[in-house]
């Protein structure tokens, strides 16, 4: 069984074949970084633009890699939740004229579960249950995931997501877009102690989120005075800005790590698996493994290629195509977050 997957919910345009053995026939991803890059973030409108003229091309690739023509596909999926309206709808419409003209099954995947899926993929194990933790540009959620498809929100960010805090940080210090790449290797030649920045809620037992919003402002206002309406780091020095970035990152590093522990602790798990562009930092991989290693948790982290976004997550579709829940062509997109 072959299924062709789709992916535009944010900047990337991606396809992957994967069989229901959950082999990877084949991976494209086209990457809008150049396109958003000098904005410092993501813009909605030339994002869906962007994957307007790339589906096709992507999709086309994505076929000829697996040595695979429409009429040999079982299935397509789409993710058409969560993610930006526009980004969304380009995704859909593509799976919804391939559907139709292939006359084959719809199916919806949930952005998010495919995140945390990524980690089923990439071990080859059953991960479930398990805390899931998902760290991206838009998303910082904690889950207790059932099964693949069956997730129940135990806590999220009330402002900010940690993607977004390291893209606004990385513009403050200008260390270019993205972000994460960007403070992750100024940060490596930096000192994580050198400056005390807040870690939001960190000692709160009772408490399953996060907030970076405050740790952002706090940086802020270490860079400029609060009535500073910019920011000019052109005064500092090479390794005045590495201990910056390297002590932001620590700061998100304890959040994110501190909260998944006492995710765990609450649940009673003793698995966790985590997905989303955040999760390929190294100093966040490296301290999520300290953790394992001292409380005796097992953890799961797919490969950097699963971890930012990518269509061969969209594997977790195979779940759905055996329980036999196929969409009907009027799927609508949910952008926002749906718990």
């Amino acid at each position: 069984m072959k299924i062709l997957t789709l992916e535009t919910t944010c900047d990337e345009t991606a396809a992957a074949v994967v069989t229901d053995k959950l082999e990877v026939l084949s991976s494209v991803v086209a990457s809008q970084d150049d396109l958003h890059q000098r904005f410092g973030g993501v813009v909605p409108e030339i994002a869906s633009r962007a994957h307007v003229e790339r589906i096709l091309p992507v999709i086309d690739e994505a076929l000829r890699l697996a040595n695979t023509t429409l009429g040999e596909l079982d299935a397509v999926a789409v993710a058409n939740t969560p993610g930006l309206a526009g980004s969304l709808l380009v995704g859909l419409a593509a799976a919804k004229t391939i559907a139709l003209v292939a006359d084959i099954p719809l199916l919806a995947v949930n952005h998010l579960q495919a995140h945390i899926y990524a980690c089923r993929i990439a071990s080859g194990e059953d991960v479930f249950p398990c805390v899931g933790l998902i760290v991206s540009g838009g998303h910082s959620s904690l889950y207790r995931c059932d099964s693949a498809v069956d997730f129940h929100l135990l806590g999220g960010t009330i402002d900010d997501a940690a993607g977004e805090a390291f893209d606004k940080v990385a513009s403050m210090l200008g260390l270019g877009y993205p972000g994460g790449p960007a403070i992750q290797n100024a940060a490596a030649d930096g000192d994580a102690r050198a400056v005390d920045f807040p870690r939001p809620f960190l000692r709160d037992e009772d408490r399953l989120g996060f907030s970076f919003s405050g740790l952002k402002t706090s940086v802020r206002y270490h860079l400029a005075d609060p009535g500073a309406r910019d920011i000019d780091v052109s005064s500092l020095s090479r390794r005045q800005i590495c201990d910056i970035a390297a002590s932001f990152q620590e700061a998100v590093v304890d959040c994110l790590v501190g909260k998944a522990e006492l995710a765990l602790r609450q649940t009673g798990l003793r698995i966790l698996c985590v997905g989303g562009g955040v999760a390929a930092n190294s100093r966040f991989r490296e301290r999520l493994e300290q953790s394992a290693a001292a409380n005796g948790f097992r953890l799961f982290i797919p490969p950097l290629p699963l971890c930012t976004d990518n269509a061969v997550m969209g594997a977790i579709a195979v779940e759905r195509f055996k329980a036999g829940k196929y969409e009907s062509l009027d799927l609508d997109v949910l952008p926002g977050l749906v718990r």
